[in-house]
């Protein structure tokens, strides 16, 4: 897969979200890839439940927040988020510049 050959999609209010988060992604049967995904300053993935799957996220540049089970992680470049199947997060940019970062979602 050449990443380059995967069209960069803009969502609006992902997961009830504020503003939009523009995506690279790929799926198969078992899992759904953000290769690269981005939030603008002020956009958020809205908070969501992962009933059948896990989620990694890996921040590539910026800088932000996860609210994770009632409790928030910073994040920022070389963090790496983990939200286990049967949890609940969201991704918030609460820096100046884009909150840029690669994630996995495995269906389990």
């Amino acid at each position: 897969m050449k990443l380059e050959n995967i069209p960069m999609t803009e969502i609006p209010h992902f997961k009830g979200g504020e503003k939009f988060i523009r995506a690279q992604m790929f799926t198969d049967d078992l899992n759904r890839i953000l290769t690269r995904a981005v939030l603008v300053p002020g956009a958020t993935v809205g908070c969501h439940v992962h009933d059948g799957s896990s989620e990694i996220i890996y921040v590539l540049s910026g800088h932000g927040k996860a609210l994770y089970d009632g409790t928030e992680e910073r994040l920022g470049p070389g963090d790496c988020h983990y939200c286990p199947k049967g949890h609940g997060h969201s991704v918030i940019n609460d820096g100046e510049e884009d909150l840029e970062f690669f994630a996995v979602v495995p269906n389990q």
